[in-house]
């Protein structure tokens, strides 16, 4: 599986970016937050991601958009965690959290943490 993170699996539905935020489960590894719901079958792709950091606590759009990148680069790298050990459709939402400037592998360390957790509650939920 090639570790790309092509247009169409990037979440940018308005509508269901409000569905996500109205309906969505979601949890947490300090500084990040993911919020995620399952979708539709009908959808092309198995999962939708978007990334967002709060203007609220980095003023500087600079400051914003290098960590988004760091957020795609870490769910790009481990990604194929979830194609893996996981069925079904879901969008995804990672949050940025934290008030200081991160470094990748704290980055990439939680975005791996996040990503097991999801695979084993959507493993719960499945057996329930």
């Amino acid at each position: 599986m090639p570790l790309t993170f092509p247009k169409k699996e990037k979440l940018k539905s308005k509508k269901l970016i409000d569905r996500l935020f109205a309906e969505g489960k979601a949890m947490t590894s300090y500084p990040i937050k993911l919020i995620y719901i399952q979708t539709g079958a009908m959808e092309k792709v198995r999962f939708q991601t978007g990334v967002t950091v709060p203007k609220k606590k980095f003023k500087s759009a600079v400051k914003r958009n290098r960590i988004k990148r760091l957020l795609r680069e870490a769910y790009r790298l481990n990604k194929p965690i979830l194609f893996n050990n996981s069925e079904g459709n879901f969008a995804f939402l990672f949050l940025y959290l934290g008030k200081e400037m991160p470094q990748y592998q704290s980055i990439e360390a939680h975005v791996k943490k996040l990503l097991q957790k999801f695979i084993n509650q959507v493993d719960d939920e499945k057996l329930d």
